[in-house]
């Protein structure tokens, strides 16, 4: 039998990661991950240079990838691409970055156009098109924003792309986008007939100035003889449209069916729900799927594991050490931490909101805090805090799900944070939830390269692939701790409600100064 085998690459907000996969086992024969980092120039901005971390992580690692494996340029059939969620890429008609990506959610810098979109077609028209509502997360306002702020950038501009689009474009020298990732364009995207939106595109950008909308698993081109040169693959490879790390990662994962609920510990927390029919929501996002099987409704914090990176930067500098010394990693380390606190963490309450927040509160101005230290309280203390604040956001985003209607049977844990096992139950408990997890760690990058196999037909379809993940091992939820973190599920609720027009003058604040 042939060799035939799948790349997928994944790029992410800290770290892009490859894989090459043999696509009739469906085994990583490779792997190869970079870090890098996030540029905050601004308070409320989030931005990556698309040529330095993007494309130049994506030809190395693909390098990397058929050198360790020895696997032929010609033996790879097809390639898939995903990235960090729904960002702003001005490009030119050399395909030149015109400035860097404006990110997904974290980026919260177009609120006043969230506001004028608002005021020009009304809150109820903009539902109606997209099935949700304007938040942070949505692209429209920031290529607003672009044409508010930086008038010559936007008349330039030949394409608004997002991560995957990118590497897409650089790969083939065309212009798609996803369906998925499309309905994150909000408000220019019509999610009922899956095409752009005349009215709101002619406010905000030209049609014919975004990219052409198609399925994840469609073939956007072949690698062109100037990518075949950077990145080591051969002429002719195809490439599939791809998607956004999140839908890459449920594929990862196998899930496949409606009542299927992805649960993305990521830099972010991203939750997608498969859904059998659209679920239009004002507390969350309802898209289409990755193929016309199946709808989505999903739910995202602003910060999860870049939570956990921040305290490990600027409280664990002792873990640090051990692992710059070639000991223990820090967040292993950092994980056993845990132990040395309780449930509720002696009464220390943390609300995770260090980049403002998405769903269900939708709040850009909202703030991390910390609330009931006293003198008793160690560093112990304050890391489960922070690890039992992103639970609580997990479980409002499920008790939002649930409210809207939604059916979830089975819950799937995914990505690196997977790895810190007493994080995973203290989300169980804190969610009152059964969770599924990985022995063999998911990764969006897998989810890419067996798309790229349903993209050439090695796979008949996403479910036909997902019979390619297995091993899981299940986190079940403790009663008696869900007793104990109830009270404090109720105060971390009560608290932003409390707090919020104090963040919002502090953020004023902080922005005048």
């Amino acid at each position: 039998m042939e060799e035939q085998y799948l790349l997928g690459v994944d790029i992410g907000t800290y770290s892009s990661k490859g894989v090459l996969v043999e696509a009739n086992s469906g085994q990583v024969v490779a792997e190869k991950s970079i870090e890098h980092g996030l540029e905050m120039p601004k308070l409320g901005w989030a931005e990556h240079d698309a040529d330095r971390v993007w494309w130049s992580e994506f030809c190395a690692i693909t390098r990397a990838l058929l050198e360790r494996s020895g696997v032929r340029p010609k033996a790879v059939k097809a390639v898939g691409t995903s990235g960090l969620g729904a960002c702003a890429l001005p490009i030119d008609a050399q395909g030149k970055p015109l400035r860097k990506a404006i990110l997904y959610g974290i980026d919260t810098r177009a609120q006043a156009e969230i506001d004028e979109l608002e005021q020009i077609f009304g809150v109820d028209k903009i539902f109606q098109i997209s099935g949700m509502r304007l938040s942070s997360q949505s692209t429209g306002p920031k290529i607003l924003w672009v044409k508010n702020h930086e008038p010559e950038i936007h008349r330039e501009a030949r394409y608004f792309l997002t991560s995957q689009a990118y590497l897409v474009y650089r790969l083939t020298g065309n212009a798609t986008l996803d369906i998925f990732t499309a309905a994150d364009f909000t408000p220019l995207f019509d999610l009922h007939h899956n095409r752009w939106e005349l009215e709101t595109t002619a406010y905000v950008i030209p049609p014919e100035k975004l990219p052409v909308p198609t399925w994840s698993c469609d073939i956007a081109g072949t690698v062109t003889p100037e990518a075949a040169r950077e990145t080591g693959l051969a002429v002719g490879t195809p490439v599939i449209v791809g998607t956004t790390d999140a839908g890459a990662e449920v594929v990862s994962t196998g899930a496949n069916k409606p009542g299927d609920l992805m649960v993305m510990f990521g830099s972010s927390c991203f939750c997608v729900l498969l859904a059998e029919k659209l679920m239009p929501s004002q507390r969350l996002w309802a898209t289409a799927w990755l193929d016309p099987s199946a709808y989505t409704l999903q739910g995202g914090t602003s910060t999860s594991g870049s939570i956990t990176r921040w305290f490990r930067d600027q409280l664990a500098p002792v873990e640090q050490a051990a692992q710059a010394a070639g000991g223990e990693p820090a967040y292993a380390a950092l994980a056993r931490l845990l132990e040395e606190s309780e449930p509720g963490a002696h009464g220390l309450l943390a609300l995770p909101y260090f980049e403002g927040e998405r769903t269900p509160i939708y709040d850009a101005e909202a703030r991390g805090l910390l609330f009931g230290l006293t003198l008793s309280h160690t560093r112990a203390d304050i890391y489960r805090a922070l690890l039992e604040g992103i639970a609580f956001g997990i479980r409002h985003m499920i008790d939002a799900m649930r409210e809207e209607g939604a059916d979830i049977r089975r819950i799937i844990g995914a990505a690196g944070g997977t790895r810190n096992r007493p994080w995973m139950q203290i989300v169980s408990d804190v969610a009152n939830i059964d969770m599924d997890i990985l022995e063999q760690e998911s990764s969006a990058s897998y989810g890419d390269a067996l798309m790229a196999g349903v993209g050439v037909g090695i796979y008949s379809s996403l479910k036909d692939c997902a019979s390619s993940v297995r091993h899981f091992s299940t986190i079940k939820a403790d009663p008696g701790r869900h007793q104990t973190y109830e009270p404090y599920y109720r105060l971390f609720r009560q608290l932003y409600e409390v707090n919020k027009e104090l963040m919002h003058a502090l953020t004023r604040l902080q922005r005048e100064g």
